[in-house]
């Protein structure tokens, strides 16, 4: 009860003053569903180029979205999924796919993530707990443009909605950033060691913008013994 009332007390915080620092606290996804998620929010509408980082924890087998950005325009703008396959992450962007396979991605563990594209050169490259993947070409020559709808739990297949339960997400996410621009590999290190590093531009887990709908918890981060 005390949880739950620490968790509707920081919604309401975002409500009232337009952000909140969540350092220290995890997104809960308990259930497999086609409608519990969050909303993250910004006001940006172009993007030349785009780094997402996060960590996340779930014990899936099956396919399902970690990160999914849509505008009216490509409902896969930007989407990070881990595939069923136990060492493959996709990354889309700009509707065009790249896998990133040899992932050491286990489960019951946590995670951290970061994922990188550049419109200019098209190519994009996938960080796991440290270690980088291979660049490779997604599509070039057109930046994200219009209203971002940022969804963390669901995948959209349309601008928004569209859900389907069976590429939900059932775990924890926390500490999640996103730039305007392709970080360097010193500063995706930083993240991973949990160091100190420059905070989002676009989103930042200390001044975040979110909405919850459905079962999504607002708990106190666990980490590994």
């Amino acid at each position: 009860m005390r949880m739950l009332s620490v968790s509707l007390l920081l919604i309401a915080v975002v409500a009232l003053t337009g952000a909140a620092d969540l350092s220290g606290k995890m997104f809960t996804f308990p259930q497999e569903t086609n409608t519990a998620h969050v909303k993250l929010i910004t006001s940006r509408q172009n993007f030349r180029a785009v780094s997402v980082c996060f960590r996340s924890f779930t014990d899936l087998r099956r396919g399902y979205s970690l990160f999914s950005l849509a505008t009216p325009s490509a409902y896969n703008d930007f989407l990070i999924f881990k595939q069923p396959k136990e060492d493959e992450i996709q990354l889309i962007a700009r509707n065009s796919n790249a896998d990133f396979r040899g992932q050491n991605y286990k489960l019951n563990t946590w995670h951290s993530v970061c994922s990188t594209w550049d419109a200019t050169s098209g190519l994009g490259q996938l960080w796991l707990d440290g270690q980088p993947s291979s660049r490779k070409y997604m599509k070039s020559g057109s930046n994200i443009r219009g209203r971002a709808i940022i969804i963390l739990g669901q995948e959209q297949d349309s601008h928004g909605g569209a859900f389907d339960a069976q590429q939900s997400f059932v775990g924890m996410i926390s500490d999640v950033h996103m730039w305007d621009h392709v970080l360097s590999p010193r500063e995706i290190q930083r993240f991973m060691d949990d160091l100190n590093f420059t905070p989002g531009n676009v989103l930042n887990w200390s001044a975040l913008q979110f909405q919850t709908v459905g079962r999504v918890l607002l708990e106190n981060k666990q980490t590994n013994c």
